[in-house]
């Protein structure tokens, strides 16, 4: 029998764009893999939805708030739907990113130093000494993240704008400079390491990010041998530490300019990575030889409950 697949795409969050994106991609290598797929723009009728469809398994494409923070998963946890990605717990916990520091740092997982503050607080003065970076406590994909250079006298004012969408916290940090790396994590075992580098600027946002041409990735290969293996050990401890499941993906930064501190440092952990076939994940299980099409077979064969 032909397994149904649900696959949750869309959503409510500010990375709807790219959900849609990452949902269609892996809805028609799933059709090519030979499962019977459903596509589900997610809205608040969700779980109405699937109680009328009754999927086999849900592939989880959703990025951001409510569809990676652990409120989709506690909704197919009481429907009894296997799904792919991690757990109630673990997707809560890693979305919340100070909480998330603070887990990773006790398993021994090096962090950048931040502070969590109200919005207004770091719209009127400069909590941490420049260069830092605010970003909000709980949303991916860079957005309404803010670099504060040294030359920038003031703090960021549009932190206190009425219409400022991304929460009342934010968490602010010493800037990392040097190279943007990242690791996956495939059913507990570290893939490659990929180097990012933005086509501009120096900074990974959400138009480098997804912008046609917006980053070169390149296998970081000229890394020497233990930084590398460094960085997988430390995407698998981090991933462990947070309960992921599935795949996951950290992004680090390291610091290795020639007066620089040689600091490498984990700034996140990505519960639901980015999963287009030019997304980081795909071309890192590329590499260890499995195609697109074949990751996302994983992925559902490996989805369950109780994650």
């Amino acid at each position: 029998m032909t397994k149904h697949v649900a696959v949750l795409m869309g959503g409510l969050s500010a990375e709807r764009p790219v959900s849609l994106w990452s949902g269609a991609a892996c809805a028609s290598a799933l059709e090519g893999e030979g499962y019977r797929v459903t596509r589900i723009d997610v809205g608040h009728d969700l779980a109405d939805a699937l109680a009328c469809l009754r999927p086999d398994v849900v592939f989880n494409a959703l990025h951001g708030r409510f569809g990676e923070d652990g409120i989709v998963q506690g909704v197919l946890e009481m429907q009894r739907i296997p799904y792919t990605h991690s757990g109630v717990l673990a997707s809560s916990l890693a979305m919340q990113k100070d909480r998330a520091k603070a887990v990773m740092a006790a398993a021994g997982v090096p962090v950048a130093h931040g502070v969590t503050v109200s919005r207004f607080e770091a719209a009127k003065q400069h909590v941490l000494p420049a260069p830092y970076v605010v970003k909000p406590v709980s949303e991916g994909s860079s957005v309404g993240v803010i670099i504060v250079t040294e030359d920038r006298s003031h703090p960021p004012q549009e932190l206190s704008r009425d219409d400022w969408p991304y929460g009342e916290s934010v968490l602010v940090e010493e800037f990392i400079p040097g190279r943007e790396l990242t690791c996956a994590v495939m059913d507990d075992r570290a893939l490659g390491v990929i180097d990012i580098r933005p086509s501009s600027g120096f900074f990974y946002d959400f138009e480098a990010k997804y912008a046609k041409g917006g980053s070169i990735h390149v296998h970081a290969t000229d890394l020497k041998p233990f930084i590398y293996q460094t960085v997988q050990e430390l995407a698998l401890t981090a991933h462990k530490a947070l309960g992921c499941r599935g795949v996951s993906r950290a992004d680090f930064r390291f610091d290795e300019q020639p007066d620089g501190s040689g600091r490498l440092v984990c700034l996140e952990v990505n519960t639901q990575p980015g999963m287009t076939q030019t997304s980081l994940v795909p071309e890192l299980a590329a590499h260890a030889g499995l195609s697109f099409g074949e990751l996302v077979r994983w992925m559902v064969e490996d989805a369950s409950c109780d994650r």
